[in-house]
């Protein structure tokens, strides 16, 4: 999206009209993503806002936000523009664009909320996205049928069915018109995913998510939560999601957090009608502000007492101005929140600037989360508002599958620290998902043998500890060592895996007594829980003495001396096992496989003493350590190993295929992209390493996947597959 600047912007070049309607992710975190739609009139970079344009009375020029504000898209609606005879025959014969003198993407609605405004509207279905085409705009939308809180469900049930049947026709009358498909259903879930899929099943371009007005009206944010929930996982990854009607900058970054693309409204204007301003935080009214709860560029040489002197009139435009750029800001805010892998912690602080808000984060994040088998939490650490927020009704595991959907595409291991924010840390989507793979992919070497457990400071562990690691496995062989991080229990192998490795969060964080109960119900998750377990606090004054005496404890050997023989040999040993570790959860191997994989390794040191490479017993360079977050890329020759081991499907790499025609250029390490893809492994996510393989199962090239295996298959624009290396041979 383009800066605000105080002159003329270029209009917008077309898109390649075979690209019309198609919508590319260009980042994302879980769900969150920055895309960009193509539209007739250029591409949208989203998440975006749409203002509101009313052809009759423009607080703000629709010009102004093109050229000013690099507004890429706005909406209008077309049954205004139709009822009235002068819009009518201007839009008609000169077009929309020319209409409003606006450059850039239109979309338009139907007449759907002014007939749940004012009871009904004249115009047919066919008739009004008929309309919508001849005047030219890029995203019409068909006449849904509203649905409000207060429908019965046989209303609502009858309402979604109605919506459905009209979108063939609908469609139909579009053309090659862009088109909205909206979601109704009210607040009973069950309807939202039927007309979820329902309308996913046609053609459209864009699903907006319909008949979420009162309930932001009414701060119904929990409701809006699970209305999202219900909704999002039936739709089509491939099209942008529009939250019909909303446009309040609090509630973005949960919405975007959950998957919402475009987000419309006029508030902006008709708050400033009543002198009210809208905050990332809220809604405060200009008489009662002394200092801007925000500066923004429209009011930066101005004070609140200066803006009530002003007429009606123009202090409405003001405010309009400034309604607009606190919108636009909190927008890009959560456009680099994605950029930056941090839309949920972003949530999180939003979700405290309203109670109905935090209402709604605190259900989002605990019922669903939790159902009806929790998930991995330090439960002695769950606070009373998160608990009351748990849902105790019959219907609380409805949402489990919703929530996985949520918690599958988080992109792990992640970049950068893990910022603590008290109990909030154990339920983001991001925590879960690396427990969950930890707890799925990680089984202990041996049945028996005493645990050794870190705590009582942060990492980098190997630093403070890892000698005596090394020394004490050299005494004892069977011994599993572990560290206690903020959030759970983690093998030595991940002492330097994000996000286990890297919270940062209060010194307090680190200093709590070890919860006995707590460390149990961990290692059950390591399937360690019959296993023995001793301390070692690495805030003691001397670390190796604890370490003696914790073994001794525990009946072991203690640690051998510095100079013992055989000592190198044990450190060897130790990063296989750490190699072996990792390559079960990064690459989805079996243990078997995993060690036979890696074998009798080698490995190329840094000057810090950091693994840069590793080398199998023959040399073949098969693995990269990523010193960034922990993990472990495939080399080429390990992505050739790997595939030779014909490993099947479920514990092995994932695997996308490529169509015949796409195979010279990836091979050559071009980047898989949407739209050639044949297959992809159920187990595709983004982040992992993954192999590229021709029709006939040949391997043609490794890399990191983007994307999920639902949106490999579904998406026709943007890469797929980050290509490390091209397999096949130059031509």
């Amino acid at each position: 999206m383009a800066v605000w600047r105080e002159h003329a912007r270029d209009d917008p070049k077309p898109s390649r009209e075979d690209h019309v309607g198609r919508f590319e992710v260009k980042a994302r975190d879980g769900r969150a993503r920055v895309g960009a739609l193509s539209t007739a009139h250029g591409v949208v970079t989203t998440p975006t806002l749409l203002p509101v344009i009313n052809p009759n009375l423009r607080t703000i020029e629709p010009r102004e936000m093109w050229d000013t504000y690099g507004i890429e898209m706005l909406i209008t609606n077309s049954y205004i523009i139709w009822k009235h005879e002068k819009l009518r025959q201007h839009a008609l014969e000169h077009g929309v664009h020319d209409l409003l003198d606006y450059p850039g993407a239109i979309m338009t609605d139907s007449g759907t909320f002014q007939a749940y405004v004012y009871g009904d509207v004249e115009v047919g279905v066919e008739e009004i996205v008929t309309f919508q085409r001849d005047i030219g705009v890029d995203v019409a939308t068909m006449l849904d049928v509203f649905t409000r809180p207060d429908m019965t469900r046989d209303e609502v049930h009858e309402a979604v069915q109605e919506t459905t049947q009209r979108a063939e026709a609908s469609l139909a009358a579009a053309g090659s018109t862009m088109l909205n498909g909206p979601i109704q259903g009210g607040l009973h879930a069950d309807l939202r995913r039927m007309s979820a899929r329902g309308m996913g099943a046609h053609g459209f371009s864009v699903h907006p998510i319909g008949g979420i007005v009162p309930v932001m009206e009414q701060q119904r944010y929990a409701d809006l939560a699970r209305i999202m929930l219900a909704s999002m996982p039936e739709l089509p990854p491939e099209r942008p999601v529009h939250m019909f009607g909303c446009g309040h900058p609090m509630l973005f970054p949960m919405l975007i957090a959950l998957g919402a693309d475009l987000f419309d409204s006029a508030a902006y204007a008709l708050f400033a009608r009543d002198d009210r301003m809208l905050t990332p935080t809220g809604t405060v009214h200009l008489e009662d502000l002394r200092e801007w709860p925000v500066l923004m560029p429209c009011v930066a040489s101005l004070t609140p007492e200066d803006v009530r002197r002003m007429d009606d009139d123009e202090r409405m435009v003001l405010l309009s101005r400034f309604n607009l750029e606190v919108t636009l800001a909190e927008l890009a805010a959560c456009r680099q929140a994605v950029h930056d892998g941090r839309i949920w912690e972003r949530a999180e602080r939003r979700s405290h600037a309203h109670p109905a808000l935090r209402e709604a984060f605190l259900w989002l994040t605990t019922s669903p989360a939790r159902g009806t088998a929790p998930i991995p939490a330090a439960e002695h650490l769950l606070m009373n508002d998160r608990a009351a927020a748990s849902d105790t009704s019959p219907a609380r595991g409805q949402w489990e599958s919703a929530w996985d959907w949520v918690v599958e595409a988080q992109n792990t291991p992640g970049q950068g620290a893990l910022r603590w924010a008290g109990e909030d840390t154990f339920v983001r989507p991001a925590v879960v998902a690396s427990r969950r793979r930890l707890h799925r992919a990680w089984s202990p070497v041996s049945d028996d043998g005493a645990v050794v457990i870190l705590h009582g400071a942060p990492g980098p562990w190997r630093d403070r500890a890892g000698p005596h690691v090394m020394r004490a496995r050299a005494a004892n062989p069977a011994l599993e060592v572990l560290v206690l991080s903020p959030i759970g229990l983690v093998p030595w192998s991940f002492e330097d895996l994000q996000p286990f490795a890297h919270v940062e969060g209060p010194e307090w964080l680190w200093r709590r007594p070890v919860d006995h109960a707590w460390v149990r119900r961990e290692l059950a998750r390591l399937n360690l829980e019959h296993r023995p377990f001793v301390t070692v606090d690495l805030r003691a004054d001397s670390v190796g003495d604890a370490f003696d005496a914790a073994l001794r404890d525990a009946g072991l050997e203690a640690r051998v001396a510095p100079d013992a023989h055989g000592l190198t040999e044990v450190e060897l040993d130790l990063l296989r096992a750490q190699t072996v570790d990792k390559s079960m959860l990064e690459l989805n191997l079996e243990r078997s496989v995993a060690t036979a994989f890696v074998g009798q390794a080698t490995f190329v040191m840094s000057s810090t003493g950091r693994v840069r490479n590793v080398k199998d017993s023959q040399g073949r360079h098969i693995l990269s350590p990523r010193l960034g977050n922990g993990g472990l890329s495939l080399t080429d020759e390990g992505a050739k190993i790997l595939h030779a081991l014909n490993l099947g499907h479920e514990a092995a790499p994932a695997t996308v295929t490529v169509v015949e025609d796409a195979v010279p250029f990836v091979g050559a390490g071009r980047n898989v992209m949407h739209g050639f893809i044949l297959a992809a492994s159920e187990h595709l996510r983004p982040g992992v390493s993954c192999l590229v393989l021709d029709p006939e199962g040949v391997l043609v090239a490794h890399g990191v996947a983007q994307c999920t295996a639902e949106e490999a298959m579904a998406m026709q624009k943007g890469i797929a597959v980050r290509v490390r290396g091209g397999l096949q041979p130059s031509s």
